[in-house]
């Protein structure tokens, strides 16, 4: 359960930081932010920091039993 969790925070700040990082036109460097179109709108995301992000939400879950 404490994954699923981390999963939805992770992505929460995934798209709060591509989203800014990505409308300034920047990939982030490795980052490797890029723009995704989905029908008429245009979605930033990160593989990398959403992995690194669930990561760090995961162990922080952890931590806090």
């Amino acid at each position: 359960m404490d994954l699923l969790k981390a999963m939805g925070f992770g992505a929460l700040i995934t798209c709060c930081i591509a989203v800014v990082v990505g409308t300034q036109g920047s990939s982030g460097g490795a980052l490797a932010i890029h723009a995704l179109d989905i029908a008429d709108f245009k979605v930033y995301w990160s593989w990398p920091m959403f992995l690194g992000g669930t990561g760090l939400f995961w162990a922080l879950l952890i931590i806090q039993r």
